[in-house]
C-alpha cells in the first residue's frame, strides 16, 4: 500500500504506523483516511499481533487536528472520532510511541491506545479550548476516565501542557523513556505482546472495553464468552503442554 501521509510497516508480528507530516504530525482528513486503510489491514492481518502508533522525526508525534483543514472540519470531525474509538475498541493490543509533544488529537490518540510510552523531553495536553474550541476525539470522554473528573477538567480547561514525567505520575502515560530508547523501549513491550496467546489477549481486550462501557453484567458476560472461546483452543492445550514441560509457550492464535 502506498500512502502519503503516513508510513506503514510490518515487522514480523508487529506492524508499525507513523504519522509522516512532520514537523508537527497534525492530522487532515487525508491522513485519517489513510490511517483508517492502515487499521483494516492490521485487523485483517493474522500474522500481525501488536500495533505501534508513532510520529515522523524529532519534534511532533502529533499536534492533532491539522487547522489548514478546516474546510473538511465537519468531515474530519466525526471521522477523528470514530477511528480514535476504533483504536480504543481494538481487537489486538496498540502502543503509542510518544516522540514528541502530543497535543489535541495526538494527546486523544495516545488515550485511546493501549498503552503509551513517551519520551522524557515531549510535552503532552488537551489544548484546544486555546483556540475556542474543545477536545473532539474523545479527549473529555477519555481523559476523565483515565484521570478522574476534577484533574481531566483541570488539564483541559487551562490547557496545560505538561512534561511525560508529570504525565507518568498523574497515570496518563505508562512509561517514560530515556532520549534516544524510546523505540527499544517500546519494541521490547511489543516483542513481548506478541508472543502472548492471540485469542486470549483479544478475548481480555473486548471484557475489559465492554465491562468499562457497558457495565460489571455486560462484561462478565463477555468476559464468559472469551472462557470458552479459548478454553477450548490450541494455544490453551499449548499453554499448558508448555507449562508442564517447563518451556516457553509457542502460540499461534488458533
Amino acid at each position: 500500500m502506498e500512502f502519503e501521509n503516513i508510513l506503514f510497516e510490518k515487522q514480523g508480528h508487529i506492524a508499525t504506523l507513523t504519522l509522516n507530516r512532520p514537523p508537527a504530525n497534525s492530522v487532515n482528513l487525508a491522513t485519517l483516511l489513510e490511517i483508517e486503510k492502515a487499521l483494516d489491514d492490521v485487523d485483517q492481518d493474522k500474522e500481525v499481533r501488536v500495533l505501534i502508533l508513532t510520529g515522523a522525526g524529532e519534534k511532533g508525534f502529533s499536534a492533532g487536528f491539522d487547522v489548514s483543514d478546516a474546510a473538511n472540519a465537519n468531515k474530519t470531525g466525526p471521522k477523528g472520532q470514530e477511528l480514535w474509538t476504533r483504536i480504543d475498541r481494538f481487537t489486538k493490543p496498540v502502543i503509542a510511541a510518544i516522540n514528541g509533544y502530543a497535543f489535541g488529537g495526538g494527546c486523544e490518540l495516545a488515550m485511546a491506545s493501549t498503552f503509551s510510552v513517551m519520551v522524557e523531553t515531549a510535552k503532552i495536553g488537551l489544548t484546544e479550548l486555546n483556540l475556542g474550541i474543545i477536545p473532539g476525539w474523545g479527549g473529555t470522554q477519555r481523559m476523565p476516565r483515565i484521570l478522574g473528573k476534577s484533574k481531566a477538567l483541570e488539564m483541559i480547561l487551562f490547557s496545560k501542557r505538561i512534561t511525560a514525567q508529570e504525565a507518568f505520575e498523574i497515570g496518563l502515560v505508562d512509561r517514560v523513556s530515556k532520549t534516544g530508547e524510546l523505540m527499544n523501549d517500546v519494541m521490547e513491550m511489543a516483542e513481548f505482546l506478541a508472543k502472548r496467546p492471540p485469542l486470549a489477549v483479544k478475548a481480555v481486550l473486548k471484557a475489559v472495553n465492554v465491562g468499562l462501557e457497558n457495565g460489571l453484567d455486560e462484561g462478565t458476560k463477555v468476559e464468559w464468552e472469551g472462557t470458552q472461546t479459548v478454553s477450548g483452543s490450541k494455544d490453551a492445550m499449548e499453554g499448558f503442554t508448555a507449562f508442564m514441560e517447563k518451556r516457553e509457550p509457542n502460540f499461534k492464535g488458533e
